[in-house]
């Protein structure tokens, strides 16, 4: 199953959360975008999310949002290539 534009709305928005506390959230307001109001309406829906403007995650949406950064930093890592051999 390839990444569509909804499920890549929805990882852009995991991306967005910090990870390093449980105490801080994210709001999205009515003025962004429509992708990324649906996609948090989505999040919600799929209780990764506390609200359905953003709020907190939850325990499953922690655990999404770890895989979700952890994919983007191995991707975007640049690759030392060894050119000595």
């Amino acid at each position: 199953m390839p990444y569509d534009a909804e499920l890549i709305a929805e990882l852009n928005l995991l991306n967005h959360f910090n990870l390093g506390t449980t105490q801080e959230g994210i709001k999205v307001h009515h003025s962004a975008g429509p992708q990324t109001v649906a996609a948090a309406k989505r999040l919600f829906d799929k209780d990764l999310i506390s609200q359905e403007d953003g709020g907190y995650l939850t325990d499953l949406g922690h655990d999404a949002a770890e895989h979700a950064q952890s994919l983007l930093m191995i991707l975007t890592t640049p690759v030392q290539v060894d050119t000595t051999s």
